[in-house]
């Protein structure tokens, strides 16, 4: 692998994880449509470090209010405050996607990774997404939650196990399928990517350290995933309180119809 294809794989997941339009697909996709060689496991738990830490520090004045919340809601046990019931909520939502994900772990690194899968479920997401974002009102603030929404979402991000479906996306649509607005629905989806990112760089980690394949690439993934993470964060943010998700659904569309006419021609 080249530093150029490092710093292209690097942005595509910053700016994917958080965008809903799947970041799996493309890190997939991209060697697939440009005849690289897959760079293996090392480089995309690199890549997840990255963002990991965009997250982490664009919302960190977050994190520090829901780190304080968490140690009161061990020293009540209970949550009162709205800090604190989103602490609950985020542990809640967190959940499902734990369980399937080391359920269903071996199958969504193989089977689940065909050209033609991810590109069948880019293009479905994308009109559930357009036609919920669409047609649903949004009615509810993020204060506004409850247990049962949290589970909802939570349920909805196992789909994601599927590259193509999008972390981001599923969760999103789910969010506004509940009537939550936009810009909420984006924030809570951003605050449940930190446990799941986490747990995988966590649990893929030490294989990445005994493997010993950390050089000048992996360095570069890392830096342009972060940056771009932070990016794509801070644009969606501001554009989904003004505009639609219509642009990623089209966007998502797309995608999917370029990558089916390359498998056909491809036989």
């Amino acid at each position: 692998m080249t530093i150029f294809q490092a710093l292209v794989l690097g942005t595509l997941q910053g700016l994917t994880e958080f965008l809903p339009v799947s970041s799996s697909a493309h890190l997939a996709l991209a060697p697939y449509l440009f005849g690289w060689q897959d760079p293996g496991l090392a480089f995309d738990v690199a890549l997840h470090f990255g963002t990991l830490v965009a997250i982490l520090w664009y919302f960190r004045k977050e994190w520090g209010q829901l780190i304080a919340a968490a140690i009161q809601v061990i020293r009540k046990r209970k949550a009162e405050t709205v800090q604190e019931k989103r602490v609950i909520f985020l542990i809640i939502a967190t959940i499902p996607g734990a369980i399937f994900g080391l359920l269903l772990e071996k199958k969504a690194e193989t089977a689940f990774r065909a050209p033609a899968l991810i590109a069948i479920a880019l293009i479905l997401m994308g009109i559930v997404l357009w036609a919920v974002d669409r047609f649903v009102a949004e009615r509810q603030k993020l204060d506004s939650m409850r247990w049962l929404d949290a589970l909802v979402v939570g349920a909805a991000q196992v789909f994601a196990l599927v590259p193509g479906v999008s972390r981001s996306g599923s969760t999103i649509t789910a969010l506004r399928g509940l009537r939550f607005d936009r810009e909420s629905a984006a924030i809570f989806s951003f605050l449940m990517s930190m446990p799941i990112i986490a747990a995988a760089v966590v649990l893929k980690g030490p294989e990445v350290l005994r493997s010993g394949d950390l050089g000048m690439e992996v360095i570069v993934g890392v830096l342009a995933s972060a940056i771009s993470g932070w990016i794509a964060i801070s644009i969606l943010l501001r554009y989904v309180s003004r505009n639609s998700y219509g642009i990623f659904a089209l966007y998502r569309v797309l995608l999917g119809l370029a990558v089916l006419a390359v498998v056909y021609s491809r036989g």
